[in-house]
């Protein structure tokens, strides 16, 4: 991609770098340090903002064109899509006072990360050489898959949790969110072991809420770049050879196959998260 010399190891190390506010446009901090706060992933923040600023748009669009009359694709695409999310969250979350905020906060996770996923079906090269001409610097970095960053899977995932806390203190009371926590499941004579073991439920919760998201799209950004590689096989030899155009023949092929099948997963990935978003602040609403 950025350079003739850049092996096909080097290649993908390349494309799963983040660029960072420590570094240059060419130096990643790769996996130095995996718990570190002293920098952030400015490409990833940038397209999950941008992102975020797209998908809403198109929500207020819909809403704005809005008519009683017949509607049109695009509008009656959105309806049916938020009576899919409505419907979900009524049979889900039995407080409806409580479903008039957390079903659209349920629509605009699906479309927000719909449309973050939705970057991993671009060409994997387009954005990093548009970012390089930029920058005139062959080796920058960039990614565009924001939920292929566990720092943006996470955050969404902890502000799940924070919804969880929150509709937990306002249906039970802080006073009885605390009795529960202590008091459930084994009872009070259990207190500590209750505590430590509701903890570790919402940690667990919402570390696999994030990680399920992040694996698979990391996973199909790494096969799209393999898929590349398949293309662009002479590029590490600086030679081509008689292998090559049956290597860029199966590049097409996989390509498409791959590209097909992602569709299904960066939205089947969205689903899940919102599902099992509702899921757990249901869970919040329960009795013990």
């Amino acid at each position: 991609m950025a350079s003739e010399s850049m092996t096909a190891a080097e290649y993908i190390k390349h494309h799963l770098q983040n660029l960072t506010s420590l570094s240059d446009v060419t130096e990643g901090q790769g996996l130095k340090n995996i718990a570190d706060f002293s920098f952030i992933n400015i490409d990833s923040l940038f397209f999950s903002i941008l992102l975020g600023v797209v998908g809403s748009y198109l929500l207020y669009r819909a809403a704005q064109r809005a008519t009683s009359g017949v509607p049109g694709r695009f509008q009656a695409a959105v309806e049916i899509l938020f009576e899919f999310v409505d419907d979900m969250c009524k049979s889900i979350i039995p407080n409806e006072k409580s479903r008039k905020a957390v079903a659209p906060v349920g629509l605009t996770l699906f479309v927000w990360i719909f449309l973050m996923n939705a970057m991993d079906m671009l060409p994997v090269d387009l954005f990093p050489l548009i970012f390089q001409g930029m920058t005139a610097e062959h080796h920058a970095l960039l990614r565009v898959v924001p939920t292929a960053d566990l720092n943006v899977t996470l955050a969404i995932a902890i502000g799940v949790l924070l919804m969880c806390i929150y509709y937990s203190i306002k249906i039970k009371t802080l006073r009885g969110w605390g009795h529960e926590l202590v008091s459930a499941p084994f009872g009070a004579k259990l207190a500590p072991a209750n505590l430590l073991l509701n903890i570790m439920e919402f940690l667990s919760k919402t570390v696999s809420h994030g990680m399920r998201l992040f694996g698979n799209m990391y996973a199909g950004e790494l096969v799209f770049l393999l898929i590349a590689l398949l293309g662009g096989a002479w590029a590490s030899t600086g030679s081509v050879s008689l292998i090559d155009p049956v290597l860029f023949v199966f590049h097409i092929i996989a390509g498409l196959a791959w590209a097909i099948f992602h569709i299904l997963v960066i939205t089947l990935q969205a689903f899940i998260f919102m599902a099992l978003a509702f899921v757990y602040i249901g869970q919040a609403h329960d009795h013990h």
